[in-house]
């Protein structure tokens, strides 16, 4: 059967920017899923969501002409109700064959776990597709997330935006439809300004070029590459390199038609702003983008894009530049009067901020912060002097006007502020790291006093979150504590730090409940908290396609460090590649087996005078060697080459359960084979449970 391209496209007013790919995508799918359901053809290849912010299209390259054949099977009573003793229809039966349209007698039968019963089957033929495209195309519509939709002129219709012309094409005919009091064509609608008259389309294949020759570029991948390549263009230009961020370029695509760069500038004073806030301002209300130069650095350029190709650029420019200057201008007396009031006189006004009703003051999350990362950076080998410093100041730019007015700038205006009153470079540094990670995708606090406030930041928070019954629940986390718990989790890992997570868990708790104003560490063992904060181990693993058995086997011996659990679960890694792995899982699960039924204590030490020559024997020898040889890689945490030994103990340990009998009548002989397994599985489990790799 020949397939028929399919063209549908709604024109609207201006629609949402964010939602608008998701509505694009909506539409997308629910054409073509209603398709499938009917059982028509459809050849997708290649095909994709077509949206501008006036239009949404569904493309197909082929689309099957009508549906099969529809068989359908509608089973009545058995036998026992449909007919009477005469073997005449009761009114059961007859009411069914009535309600099918059919004589009863032509009716047939079917046999199940009741009996036998009536069954009606029928094949008509398939419906084409263009009766049931109208259908289609409004169940599709239904179906489309518009949390508000919008009503317009004097009848009920409802969608995102008014809608104001329809095309719906099969091949080169026009499918028959009306929809928001619409009747389709196959007129659709160029560039608003560039372009306002109605541009034909003679068929769906004719439609991205006919848009794009009436200044529309449907296509948002084609869209977005002209807007990456004249931004790009532009910067360069100028001798600078355009920062293109992903969300700003989708929304920015999610504006335009007909995408132009124009190329704008602002005065050179205004570069004394933190450039955090200056490309703030231009990304998220301007939707503008930012020009560094090589080392990464603003300079006193921007790009804007245009929706039309302007005749008079410079007057363009010339209102990008106007709109641009009063918000820099806000930003620069923001800082100045900051820079007035210094980090000290911010600090003050901290005592006055609520942070959370049981654990009083953003004051006294400071102290406690401080108290946290001076302890932790003696741990670890940092400067306590430098990561006190930098936790005392770094809730201070919360009361600065910059951050009020940007609230994403929080530790970054901190670090401006921390170097103009001539902190050194590392405290300075560290009250904006000790933010990061920032998002998921953020990196962690690249020094080492960043990573000890960022460490004690969260740990604070996690430990204050507990304590005052702040718990998340559900999809309600209103104080972040699952974000908190990764950040801190990653920092560890990511950083290198072995730190032992019960014991620093256990000093948040202390120092909450003595600096605290009202909480009350009502949970005395933190081993709660530390099982949250390795719940969300199993996402950052998962991401990195950590099978689920090996991240159990690791949690099963519940390291101290998560430094130590990620060195451990990376050897585990390459343990399992191994070819005796399995086996070796599979004979360490059974061990446990065994000494799990044990009753009474099994002895410490093995009587070599009780073993039997063979693969008892052999094994104790091999076990005793292995240990011998491992012990050092033990204490250096080498776990891969703990791992790849024990792993050639696999011949005799397959020996020793395929020759020996463990639970033997003689008690003194059954003991020391059950020393010998215990010593075996101690060492087996030394470095992870690796019975959990055992299915």
């Amino acid at each position: 059967m020949s397939l028929q391209p399919l063209l549908v496209e709604l024109g609207t007013e201006e629609l949402p920017v964010k939602a608008l790919p998701g509505l694009a995508q909506a539409l997308f799918d629910g054409v073509v899923d209603g398709l499938v359901r009917r059982g028509i053809a459809v050849d997708r290849d290649g095909a994709k969501p077509l949206y501008t912010p006036r239009r949404l299209a569904v493309l197909l390259p082929g689309v099957g002409g009508e549906q099969p054949e529809q068989h359908s099977e509608v089973f009545g009573p058995y036998l026992n109700i449909a007919l009477d003793a005469d073997g005449q229809p009761t009114k059961a039966l007859q009411g069914f064959a009535a309600k099918a349209g059919v004589d009863w007698r032509t009716l047939a039968r079917t046999t199940d776990a009741k009996g036998e019963r009536f069954v009606h089957r029928a094949v008509t033929p398939g419906a084409s597709t263009r009766a049931l495209l109208p259908e289609i195309l409004r169940e599709a519509i239904a179906a489309m997330p518009i949390p508000k939709p919008m009503r317009w002129g004097d009848h009920d219709y409802a969608f995102a935006r008014p809608v104001h012309w329809l095309v719906l094409l099969l091949g080169d005919a026009i499918v028959d439809a009306e929809l928001f009091g619409l009747r389709s064509d196959r007129t659709s609608r160029g560039h608003r300004f560039e372009h306002p008259s109605p541009v034909w389309i003679p068929t769906p294949g004719d439609y991205v070029d006919a848009l794009r020759a009436a200044r529309v570029l449907v296509d948002p991948d084609e869209r977005r590459e002209r807007i990456e390549r004249q931004v790009a263009h532009a910067a360069a230009a100028v001798d600078g390199i355009a920062r293109i961020d992903a969300d700003n370029l989708e929304q920015v695509n999610c504006l335009v038609e007909w995408p132009s760069a124009v190329a704008c500038s602002f005065d050179r004073e205004f570069l004394a702003v933190p450039q955090e806030a200056l490309v703030a301002t231009m990304e998220a209300n301007q939707k503008f983008f930012p020009v560094l130069d090589s080392d990464g650095r603003l300079v006193e350029h921007f790009i804007g894009i245009a929706n039309i190709q302007s005749t008079d650029v410079a007057e363009v420019r010339k209102g990008y530049e106007r709109v641009i200057r009063p918000r820099f201008a806000d930003a620069k007396f923001f800082f100045d009067a900051d820079l007035k009031q210094g980090l000290a006189s911010m600090n003050a006004g901290l005592a006055s901020v609520t942070y959370q009703a049981k654990l009083g003051t953003v004051a006294d999350k400071v102290a406690r912060v401080a108290a946290l990362a001076e302890m932790i950076a003696r741990d670890i080998g940092v400067d306590p002097a430098s990561a006190r410093r930098a936790a005392e100041s770094s809730k201070a730019d919360l009361q600065s006007r910059l951050v009020n007015e940007f609230p994403e700038l929080q530790g970054i205006a901190g670090r401006y502020y921390a170097a103009a009153q001539g902190e050194t470079p590392d405290v300075s540094a560290a009250i904006d790291e000790g933010y990061m990670p920032r998002f998921s995708a953020d990196a962690i606090a690249p020094s080492r006093t960043g990573q000890v406030l960022a460490l004690a930041e969260r740990l604070d928070t996690l430990a204050g979150g507990f304590a005052a019954g702040l718990k998340p629940t559900g999809n309600k986390d209103p104080f972040a504590l699952r974000r908190n718990a990764l950040g801190l989790a990653r920092t560890l890992i990511e950083a290198g730090i072995d730190l032992d997570l019960g014991t620093a868990l256990e000093r948040a708790r202390d120092i909450v409940g003595a600096v605290g104003k009202d909480a009350q560490a009502a949970w005395a063992d933190v081993g709660e908290l530390r099982e949250f904060i390795l719940d969300r181990l199993r996402s950052y693993y998962a991401e990195q396609s950590v099978p689920t058995q090996q991240f159990e086997a690791v949690l099963a011996i519940a390291p101290k460090s998560l430094l130590d659990f990620d060195r451990r679960l990376k050897a585990l890694g390459e343990f399992a590649t191994l070819p005796e792995a399995a086996a070796l899982a599979a004979a360490n699960k059974r061990i446990r087996n065994i000494l799990r039924k044990v009753e009474g204590d099994i002895p410490t030490r093995i009587d070599d005078a009780l073993l039997e020559a063979g693969a008892e024997r052999d094994l104790a020898e091999a076990v005793s060697q292995a240990l011998a040889q491992t012990d050092d890689a033990l204490a250096r945490r080498d776990y891969v080459a703990v791992l790849g030994r024990l792993a050639r103990l696999r011949p005799q340990v397959d020996a020793f359960f395929d020759q020996v009998m463990v639970n033997v009548d003689d008690a003194r002989v059954r003991d020391n084979r059950l020393a010998l397994l215990q010593r075996l599985a101690d060492r087996l489990g030394s470095v992870a449970a690796i019975e959990h790799l055992s299915g």
